[in-house]
């Protein structure tokens, strides 16, 4: 997966790694098991500074989709909880919906919306 960074971006570099990473891992571009580079080598590759990849693979740790090791670097190890993940994708939708409620969008629109993003992943 080529990982692609917008500098210009009001978004933080490192969550712009962590959801592209994310995206892989939805898409099947990652599997379990998979090792992700180097902290130095995507750093690198991406021309941003070492702390930012750390961070990036440290959230993703946190949110239990990668196992960090000194021998085996960054790992694929997704959390299989399935109530956590249900309860996290929960509150992220909450204020998705809230958004979308205020700038008029119907049930039905918001229906439509998350299928389409469902299907990119089936």
């Amino acid at each position: 997966m080529e990982i692609q960074i917008d500098f210009d971006s009001d978004e933080a570099l490192y969550i712009q790694l962590r959801n592209q990473i994310i995206y892989g891992i939805a898409t099947r571009q990652y599997q379990e098991g998979d090792s992700l580079p180097s902290v130095r080598s995507l750093a690198d590759t991406i021309g941003i500074n070492m702390h930012t990849v750390n961070k990036a693979y440290a959230v993703l740790r946190q949110e239990g989709l990668l196992r960090l090791g000194r021998r085996t670097g960054a790992v694929i190890a997704i959390d299989l909880d399935k109530i956590k993940a249900m309860e996290e994708m929960k509150d992220h939708l909450r204020l998705a919906v809230a958004r979308g409620f205020c700038k008029g969008i119907t049930r039905e629109e918001t229906h439509q919306l998350v299928d389409e993003i469902y299907s990119d992943y089936e």
